[in-house]
């Protein structure tokens, strides 16, 4: 179905090529998933399937691609696609319509396909992605997750012989993700469409790949002989390599019925972790107090105080530091928040103490933006109270609060405007007040291999989000906001970014991330807070939180049940002599 032929892809501007000497062939029908570190070309190497590369990215493409027998050099995006379902790593660029239905419509008008054929595949496709109730929504108003169902669901109508999907769980929760590789397992085993997919979240879909392609090297094979010696591989295979076992499972399942052994080893031990802020001399607060109180409801004021919403993004001068007041850093009581007749959250009551890690947690459109938006002062609180440092958010001239708290939002061009990766590190390094130097040496230490020159677009979605972590934590403020941090790294990547996080709250700092990243939870948070329809339904210790729930709930964490091990570096030092 697709066949490479000593490919290679060198951009302009680049000394070296992104892809050097490819040969291989992908059968028809059969899902295969790209692996291997950001920045190895991936991303460019789907690209050449769908002709994106060479035609809109420009570059040099050596060699030969064909997908069914069509050459991608002389058959643009255009002619391919009735043929190549395309979905890249930003469901925002991918739109063209302002709802979901015809968002999901548009692709097979583009064909010509009769309206009675379209009708009928949008009501499938509907179902199998679980989009019934957002038919009619605006795309704009759709969670990050939401945005991602749809456009999968756009390239699925058209019913193409090859899905190209460029990180497509990314933004899903665990269980939307599960759905949306069901569905993907069902076009493959039913239809026998030809996926070809980029994912980082190994632990997701390894289990279900057909073949496995590890780059830079270029070598396909079966995926439990391609994971016995990737370098990025998913938490169940790296307890499958600590413990020794053959074959090497690829899902909970196998591993499960292979981990009696270890089991017995680690009988009477227990996992490491770290002590929560507060907690030895019990000091830490639980939960807010009652005071009854309600703050004016005074929206229209914060937006003209703060400028707009975009205001938040543009990086000011900070007011100098203010005293840091007593009790928790973070302080939200009662929280609620209307966005139209939608009541967005609704008494919500969290507390966080400096050097404290939480995890927000919950499925698409639980909540999780919203309430980070409302510590960082975006969004207004219809109800209750917010406090961060004393500070009521939505009323503190932002020059002030960006000395207390600093947000990585999802889509991290936000944060990003100037031309180069070596100009937003310079002005990241004036606005803080840093030494020079001290972004780009944080950019190299969760990423390296950016270069300076490079714009910031032309950054591939894990490169582009570390260089934003690294704009925000070279202010250092005492609370940290992150809103789907490893979304696009790879396992590398995610350890130099966990370690980093690490060290700023045993330095004190507070961190408050929203995630679908379970493992990330795991390895992190000291806490872990799950929201359900705007509501806390659930708030206490990372290991008591995660092991009593099925969708939450790391892979280590499946296979050793009940025991309340996390990780395979908590296993690894139970182990170590």
């Amino acid at each position: 179905m697709i066949r490479f032929e000593n490919v290679s892809v060198t951009y302009d501007g680049e000394g070296e090529p992104t892809l050097r000497n490819v040969d291989l062939t992908v059968p028809e029908g059969e899902l295969v998933l790209l692996v291997g570190p950001s920045g190895v070309g991936k991303s460019t190497l789907l690209g050449a399937v769908s002709g994106l590369v060479p035609h809109f990215t420009g570059g040099t493409l050596g060699g030969r691609v064909t997908v069914d027998g069509r050459d991608t050099r002389t058959h643009p995006p255009r002619e391919l696609a009735d043929l190549v379902g395309t979905v890249g790593q930003d469901p925002l660029a991918h739109f063209v319509t302002d709802t979901v239905e015809d968002e999901l419509a548009y692709g097979m008008e583009s064909l010509g396909l009769a309206p009675s054929v379209m009708r009928r595949r949008v009501e499938e496709t509907l179902d199998l992605l679980g989009l019934a109730e957002l038919r009619d929504r605006p795309i704009a108003t759709l969670s990050g997750g939401q945005q991602q169902r749809v456009a999968i669901g756009s390239v699925l109508t058209p019913h193409p012989k090859v899905l190209v999907l460029d990180e497509p769980t990314s933004a899903l929760d665990p269980s939307a993700a599960e759905d949306v590789l069901a569905v993907l397992q069902r076009l493959v085993h039913d239809l026998g469409t030809t996926v070809l997919m980029a994912e980082h979240r190994l632990e997701r879909v390894v289990q279900y790949a057909d073949q496995v392609l590890l780059l830079p090297e270029a070598v396909l094979g079966p995926p439990a002989e391609i994971m016995s010696v990737s370098p990025v591989h998913p938490p169940v295979v790296g307890l499958g390599r600590l413990a020794g076992w053959s074959p090497l499972p690829l899902s909970v399942r196998d591993a499960r019925r292979a981990a009696g052994p270890l089991k017995s080893r680690l009988t009477g031990l227990l996992p490491h972790a770290a002590p929560l802020p507060g907690v030895a001399d019990g000091t830490r607060p639980r939960t807010a107090p009652d005071t009854g109180a309600t703050p004016p409801r005074t929206p229209a004021a914060a937006e003209r105080g703060r400028g707009g919403r975009n205001s938040l993004f543009r990086r000011r001068r900070a007011l100098p530091a203010t005293a840091a007041p007593t009790g928790p850093l973070v302080a939200v009581d009662r929280l609620a928040v209307r966005r139209g007749r939608v009541e967005a959250l609704r008494q919500v009551t969290v507390q966080v103490a400096a050097g404290e890690t939480v995890a927000l947690m919950g499925r698409n459109g639980a909540g999780k933006s919203t309430l980070l938006g409302a510590l960082v002062g975006m969004v207004a609180p219809t109800g209750g109270r917010v406090r961060v440092a004393g500070l009521a958010p939505h009323t503190t001239d932002p020059r002030e609060l960006i000395r207390q708290v600093g947000l990585v939002p999802q889509e991290p061009r936000d944060l990003l405007y100037a031309d180069t990766v070596a100009a937003e590190c310079a002005a990241a390094d004036a606005d803080a007040g840093a030494a020079p130097g001290s972004c780009r040496e944080l950019v190299s230490a969760l990423l390296p291999g950016v270069a300076d020159g490079t714009h910031p677009r032309d950054l591939s979605e894990g490169q582009r989000l570390a260089l934003a972590l690294a704009v925000v934590l070279t202010a250092r403020p005492p609370l940290l906001l992150l809103d789907e941090p490893t979304r696009g790294l790879d396992y590398a990547a995610k350890a130099r970014l966990v370690t980093h996080l690490r060290a700023l709250a045993a330095e004190g700092h507070a961190i408050v991330l929203a995630t679908h990243d379970v493992e990330l939870a795991a390895e992190l948070a000291h806490r872990v807070v799950i929201v359900a329809g705007g509501e806390v339904v659930a708030d206490g210790p990372t290991a008591e939180v995660v092991v009593s729930s099925p969708a939450f709930s790391p892979q280590v964490a499946k296979i050793l049940a009940p025991e309340p091990w996390l990780t395979v570096e908590q296993v690894a030092e139970a182990l170590r002599p």
